[in-house]
């Protein structure tokens, strides 16, 4: 039983919640859709335009490489600050200053004085109601 000229049509989610569909088309326009594609010209080499692109891809990996590589430096730089840090704490501790201490004060002088001071007030509530 040949099914000659079937009417049809497609639908596709738009990605927003919707449907795309097609105008209805028969199978006769997709014979004619594939002759035109298959006589279609086939587009010639262009060297120049090879060239470019191939420029492009080197500009772009040679700007890629330029930012890891500031990347690549500033982590070089954060580990040498830390452990920079980790010598002052050890000469501290040397000297017998509590060094868990000195992070929590260098912790609440990063915040603001109103959050600290409103949070002391609550703690204090705290230990209050629990006896402390």
């Amino acid at each position: 039983m040949p099914h000659d000229n079937v009417t049809m049509t497609l639908s596709t989610p738009d990605g927003k919640g919707g449907v795309i569909t097609t105008p209805p088309f028969t199978s006769d326009d997709l014979k004619n859709v594939a002759d035109k594609v298959r006589k279609a010209p086939r587009t010639k080499p262009d060297p120049e335009f090879d060239a470019a692109a191939d420029q492009a891809y080197r500009v772009t990996a040679s700007e890629l490489r330029s930012f890891i590589e500031r990347i690549e430096r500033l982590n070089a730089e954060k580990q040498d600050i830390a452990d920079s840090q980790k010598e002052v704490f050890a000469e501290a501790k040397a000297r017998g200053y509590a060094v868990k201490v000195m992070r929590k004060i260098i912790a609440l002088r990063k915040r603001d004085a109103n959050d600290v001071a409103e949070e002391d007030a609550v703690m204090e509530l705290y230990k209050e109601a629990l006896g402390m």
